[in-house]
């Protein structure tokens, strides 16, 4: 249901589009509230444990998503998923780095680009299949198997283990650190949050893009549910090509900044252009696919083995908060079939 869950609330669910947009801004909002707090808790209390908190939020959400109604129906599902993202979010990172460690395999960036791209093939077929099921059986159906499959989820996450502590010595927090004035830890702890910020916004900025130009032609009033399985599925395969390919790109800031400065160029593109607009979108996601898991593994070289998911739990509160303010703008903005 990942191409349809808007055209379900929309024209099955009798949603306003700016209602909708607004929630899933909520949910958005939501995740970065949680992001921190769950990054937390999952550095306390493990990665596992934060990956089964998280899959069984998003049962209880793909279920409200299917059974509930109205506006609170929406907003109760938009609100469970985006817990249940917050407490998986940065910790499957840190999970997947900390086993590499623990495994003495030092290349996170391809495993991570890999594993990002396996994953959203599988997506790409998901949503092809979502479609089908839908056409031929209706929405009630697609939801059936969608929450089937978020159990599925829940199974993995269980199976999963949680790698010994101190495997991972690479990098050093600063500011935990306590053979240091505090002075010096907290200059050095600026100095890192810095760091962090350079790493994270670029891809920010991009991912803001691509959710704006996405729920336009999610949210179009005349686009069927084929057309937009497609389209989805077509932005979906562009971000696993990227992602693939960042298992063998380089590494550094300054390719983040180019990175950034292309997906910019393909969003002003799309405004001027309206013959633009898919092709940008497309362009965008490729952009995402390439700049997530060098980002990924980027941070996790500067984050302390304690705080890998509080990291990456930054990485994706700082999206969300751009993702938040062009999905209110993308939702009240006007709209066409030429998009």
């Amino acid at each position: 249901m990942h191409g349809l869950y808007v055209l379900w609330w929309v024209q099955q669910k009798h949603v306003s589009v700016a209602a909708v947009a607004a929630i899933l801004a909520a949910g958005d909002l939501f995740i970065t509230v949680l992001e921190l707090p769950t990054g937390w808790l999952a550095d306390r209390w493990g990665h596992r444990a934060s990956l089964i908190t998280g899959s069984l939020l998003q049962i209880a959400g793909m279920l409200f998503a299917w059974l509930g109604n109205g506006i609170p129906g929406v907003l109760t599902s938009s609100l469970l998923i985006a817990a249940g993202d917050a407490f998986r979010s940065g910790a499957d990172q840190a999970l997947l780095y900390r086993s590499c460690a623990a495994a003495g395999d030092p290349d996170f960036l391809r495993r991570e680009a890999q594993a990002r791209g396996l994953q959203l093939m599988a997506l790409v077929g998901f949503v092809l299949a979502g479609g089908a099921i839908v056409h031929a059986w209706g929405f009630a159906t697609g939801w059936f198997v969608e929450t089937l499959c978020s159990v599925v989820g829940l199974a993995i996450a269980c199976a999963m283990v949680e790698p010994p502590a101190g495997a991972d010595v690479t990098a050093a927090d600063p500011t935990l650190t306590g053979d240091r004035p505090t002075a010096s830890r907290r200059s050095e702890g600026v100095r890192q949050l810095g760091s962090l910020i350079a790493l994270i916004v670029p891809a920010a900025v991009v991912q803001a893009a691509l959710s704006a130009g996405t729920f336009f032609v999610q949210s179009a009033a005349d686009r069927g549910p084929a057309e937009a399985t497609i389209l989805i599925a077509t932005v979906t395969l562009a971000e696993a090509a990227g992602s693939f390919v960042a298992s063998r790109a380089a590494r550094g800031s300054r390719l983040q900044l180019l990175l950034a400065t292309l997906g910019i160029g393909a969003a002003g593109a799309a405004l001027v252009f309206h013959r633009a607009f898919q092709p940008a979108i497309v362009a965008l996601s490729f952009l995402i696919g390439l700049m997530f898991p060098l980002r990924a593994a980027a941070i996790q070289r500067v984050a302390a083995d304690g705080v890998r998911a509080r990291a990456a739990s930054l990485a994706s509160a700082c999206d969300k908060v751009l993702a938040t303010v062009v999905l209110l703008l993308a939702g009240v903005a006007p709209r066409g079939r030429s998009r």
